[in-house]
Formats: structure tokens, C-alpha cells, sequence
């Protein structure tokens, strides 16, 4: 059986650390009959060093997951090599295809003394910093085509599936998107707009525009070669395609 007074150990170096680390930080606890959630866990630690050889010698019997508000992860773990303190180790999105992480290099999780203070600055200064590059980079590759837009202009790409994805500037134009029916995908920040009903779909896009417009915000419609938009929004033009630059990525 676990050990209890480890687990309370656990959540409270967590709950310290959370509160420490900038921005907004919240933390959780994964006890040790939460067996599908700490397997899953083990799944998604993004590490290819020290938490991996852990891991491969000391399955997960528990864990503390930290959680920013813009979806980025931190899992706090248990020591096994004789020495006070915890493991931390960034934790992958799971919303984004294994394409987008091709190249990357895995942000590789530290070791922490048994002082979340002075823990805090270490993850401030190490972990996070290499975390939220790799985390940058593998938003960039998962939009895959849809082009970004900018802070006067939203571009709309159209999709395989019908429906419509973007990647808006700024949170007023984010607001726009929202009002009408666009959800965002928290890990890749990617606004979808569905194509299940087709007349809302139209509809949103026709009222869209002038909300846009009067925030200063122009609305460009980008094509997949071969697809043909609907009427409602022929209005739109456009948008060539940015060039892209074959690159060769490994996970």
C-alpha cells in the first residue's frame, strides 16, 4: 500500500510550488488507485533523459500535475535514487498530432531539492524556459497551413473536414470568433468553427465580418486548392498561402 503520509508530502511540495512558479498555476493530485490518469501520465512526460530512466525502473504510483491556465503541464514525481526532493518533468499536449513534434527537443525534466522556494527559481529559470520554446514551436508546426493571422487582419482557412480554422491575433478578435460559434483548442490555440450545419456556418461568417470591421479588424477567407467556399462568404478574399520550407523533423 502506498505510503500516506508520502502522498500528503507530495501534494503539499506541489501546492508550494505552484503558488511560486509566474503566472497562474494550479495543482492537482494523482493518488495511487488513479491507475488510468497515471498511466496515462507516464504516456505524455515529455523526456528523454533523467524522468525517463526513472520512469522505466519506477512505474508511476503517484503523481502532482501542475496546470497553467493556457494549458501547459507540469508533473511532479517521486524520487527513487536515495535523495530528498521530487522529479518535475513537462508534460506533451495531447491535442496535437505526432507530426508537430518532429524536431523538437524534448524540454528534459530536472531534479529538485526538498525546498519548493528555492525549487521555484530552479523551474522558473531552467525547466519553464526550455518548456515554452518547445511548447511554441510545437503549436507553430501543429497549424499545419493555416496561416496566422495578424493583429488587423483574422485569416479564416478552410479545412478537409468543412470546417473552418484560424489562429486570431489578439483577444478582441478572439472574443468575435467565440460569440459565434468558433471553439478554441487549448493546446494548440487554434479557433475551429464546425461544418456539421452548414447554414450556421454561413451565417457566422457573414456576421463575423462587420464585427471585425468595426474593431479595425479586416477578414480574409484562405482556400485549399480544389474547394470551393460557399456564396456567404465569396465576399472574402483570398489569401495566398505563405511559402513553406520542406523541412525533415524526427520525434
Amino acid at each position: 500500500m502506498h505510503d500516506h503520509h508520502t502522498s500528503e508530502r507530495l501534494a503539499s511540495y506541489a501546492d508550494v510550488l505552484a503558488g511560486e512558479l509566474p503566472d497562474s498555476w494550479t495543482s492537482s493530485h494523482l493518488p495511487a488507485d488513479a491507475k488510468d490518469d497515471l498511466a496515462e501520465l507516464a504516456d505524455r512526460i515529455w523526456d528523454l533523459d533523467l524522468v525517463a530512466a526513472s520512469l522505466a525502473e519506477h512505474p508511476l504510483q503517484q503523481a502532482a500535475i501542475l496546470s497553467r491556465q493556457d494549458g501547459a503541464q507540469l508533473a511532479l514525481l517521486d524520487r527513487h535514487d536515495g535523495r530528498d526532493g521530487f522529479l518535475i518533468a513537462a508534460v506533451a499536449p495531447h491535442a496535437l498530432p505526432d507530426e508537430a513534434f518532429r524536431g523538437v527537443p524534448e524540454p528534459n525534466g530536472i531534479a529538485l531539492a526538498d525546498d519548493p522556494f528555492l525549487s521555484a527559481e530552479q523551474v522558473t529559470g531552467d525547466l519553464l524556459a526550455r518548456y515554452d520554446a518547445a511548447l511554441a514551436q510545437v503549436r507553430h508546426n501543429a497549424l499545419d497551413g493555416i496561416q496566422p493571422s495578424q493583429p488587423d487582419r483574422v485569416v479564416l482557412t478552410w479545412q478537409p473536414d468543412g470546417s473552418i480554422a484560424t489562429a486570431p491575433a489578439d483577444d478582441r478578435a478572439s472574443a468575435v470568433l467565440m460569440a459565434h460559434g468558433f471553439v478554441q483548442d487549448p493546446q494548440s490555440g487554434i479557433y475551429r468553427l464546425s461544418g456539421d450545419d452548414t447554414q450556421a456556418q454561413a451565417r457566422a461568417l457573414r456576421e463575423i465580418g462587420p464585427r471585425l470591421d468595426a474593431l479595425g479588424i479586416g477578414t480574409a477567407l484562405q482556400h485549399p486548392s480544389g474547394r470551393t467556399a460557399p456564396t456567404a462568404a465569396a465576399s472574402m478574399p483570398p489569401v495566398p498561402a505563405a511559402p513553406r520550407t520542406p523541412a525533415t523533423r524526427s520525434r
